[in-house]
């Protein structure tokens, strides 16, 4: 059976969506050793926010700004901007490809704060492929190699932060308008940023950079915005899958930009990362047919 063109447009989105996130770790890699961090947060946080209000205010007007959550929105954004901060700190010292990889493995720490706090069922199959996940991400940061140092850390907090905004999200989504959440994580990352710009801002010594920096607002912007259409045209069982495509972006961008190649155990820890998500996300598909199937059965007399 082909899928429906829907679905297409779908995949066709969010893997479009994967690539500007490639494109932007990339970049950050790139400006980090140029701008300061601080400063680079708050532009790209900036540029999101305006972008999406310019866009969207002359469509929905300030309606688009109700939300019945005010408090969750803000802590939404928090989230989120802890995450960014804690990516852009990894990517100044670890290749954007093992980032992005241990990056990829929240999807399975939701499952696993799924089960703790939210106290839903899950199957041993899963927790075997949550396991299998903290697993390629040992292999990649091999803690006791020679390679290893504290700073491969980092992303396991962005994870953790990431993975809270992903609940957060998945609980604000069921009330919320997506396109409302969208402006207000932009907003309340550039305000919390802006706190501490003062103090880090610099004059920058090439316009290039400004064009860099450009690129970094342009490519997160972008990259989000597709995330809503293609959420807005597949279910999340359907796209989970192909956002492991990432980290195939993320492999060629490093090879392009800074000629690094991941040796063969990262290259090992990547691979099992991709197949345990992509197969938890398979098992997420499975069991929402199953329900689906279960709501429309008659009920017997």
């Amino acid at each position: 059976m082909s899928r429906k063109p829907s679905a297409l447009a779908g995949i066709a989105l969010v893997i479009a969506a994967v690539a500007c996130f490639a494109t932007l770790d990339t970049t950050t890699k790139f400006v980090s050793a140029s701008v300061p961090l601080l400063m680079a947060l708050w532009f790209r946080y900036f540029f999101q926010a305006l972008v999406t209000t310019a866009v969207v205010l002359p469509l929905r007007g300030l309606s688009v700004l109700r939300t019945a959550h005010p408090k969750f929105q803000c802590l939404r954004g928090v989230l989120l901007l802890t995450s960014s901060l804690l990516a852009f700190l990894s990517l100044t010292y670890m290749p954007v490809a093992e980032f992005t990889a241990i990056g990829a493995i929240v999807p399975l720490v939701v499952t696993l704060l799924a089960a703790t706090t939210l106290g839903e069922k899950v199957s041993p199959l899963r927790w075997s492929l949550v396991l299998g996940g903290f697993a390629g991400t040992l292999i990649i940061i091999r803690p006791g190699g020679d390679d290893f140092s504290w700073s491969m850390l980092l992303p396991l907090g962005m994870v953790v932060s990431n993975s809270g905004f992903q609940v957060l999200t998945s609980k604000l989504a069921r009330t919320e308008d997506p396109i409302t959440m969208h402006l207000y994580t932009g907003w309340v990352g550039t305000l919390l940023a802006s706190l501490a710009l003062p103090f880090v801002w610099v004059s920058l010594p090439s316009w290039s950079l400004w064009g860099w920096l450009l690129l970094m607002g342009g490519a997160a912007t972008l990259g989000h915005f597709m995330f809503i259409l293609a959420y807005q045209r597949a279910p999340a069982g359907t796209l989970t899958p192909y956002l492991y495509a990432q980290i195939a972006f993320a492999v060629l961008a490093g090879w392009i930009a800074f000629s690094h190649v991941p040796d063969g155990w990262s290259i090992a820890g990547m691979a099992l990362i991709a197949v345990c998500g992509a197969a938890g996300a398979w098992l997420t598909a499975r069991e929402g047919r199953l329900l689906n199937q279960i709501d429309v059965r008659p009920a017997e007399s």
